[in-house]
């Protein structure tokens, strides 16, 4: 299991979701997932998602075994999509499951805290429910359309997410169509963090790319109006 800093990843504000960067060799020719995290850390990403549905597990252990030790370097949190059985043998620090997936329930029974747990929601029942079924974060999306899942349904749009991010105890991860022109817009509906892919791993220079979308996307959050208990 995951190796976690110092203190209780719980309490201590461990970790941080502002940008989360999700990998896709299939986006990136040339490209490797070690290469697309790497650059990422580099340029601020808080949490990494390796994302290879067309990968076997043991190939996904191989990569995670090489990625985790670049996210602890930078104090970033390493989570494996879908495959919880891999994150739980090759020490990622969590899994994140979607509606096609094992169910939240499942996935948390399996992953024991402090591992963490993200799970995929595109309306408030589902937000609530993930929540009740053990979500640590929530992805919430789509909010734009977007072409890198083109069965992720209909885009919430910035009010869709800023209701959920109101009505949930857990951090909010905007996912969906997110670029350099619209991440301010995420930040400022005081959402814990925005996911992207292609605005990143299709970037000339990965790490500048993820330098801006942080930086933008905490410009935006400072004008958020404080989020209900925070």
């Amino acid at each position: 299991m995951a190796a976690f800093p110092p203190g209780n990843p719980m309490t201590s504000g461990w970790p941080r979701y502002d940008l989360y960067v999700l990998t896709d060799i299939t986006l990136a020719p040339g490209r490797t997932h070690a290469d697309i995290v790497r650059a990422a850390l580099a340029g601020g990403a808080d949490a990494v998602q390796i994302r290879d549905k067309g990968s076997t597990a043991q190939n996904l252990g191989r990569v995670v075994a090489e990625c985790h030790p670049m996210a602890r370097k930078f104090g970033a949190a390493l989570f494996v999509n879908d495959r919880v059985d891999v994150a739980m043998l090759h020490g990622a620090d969590g899994a994140h499951v979607g509606p096609e997936d094992l169910p939240a329930r499942s996935a948390r029974r399996l992953l024991k805290p402090p591992a963490l747990l993200g799970v995929s929601a595109g309306t408030l029942e589902e937000a609530r429910r993930a929540v009740r079924d053990g979500a640590d974060y929530l992805g919430v999306g789509p909010v734009f359309a977007t072409t890198t899942k083109p069965d992720a349904g209909p885009a919430i749009g910035t009010e869709g997410l800023a209701a959920i991010v109101r009505a949930v105890p857990v951090p909010v991860v905007a996912i969906g169509g997110i670029d350099h022109e619209n991440v301010a817009a995420v930040g400022a509906t005081g959402a814990g963090g925005a996911a992207v892919l292609s605005a990143v791993v299709t970037a000339t220079d990965m790490a500048a790319a993820a330098r801006a979308l942080k930086q933008r996307f905490l410009e935006g959050r400072r004008g958020a109006a404080p989020r209900a208990g925070a």
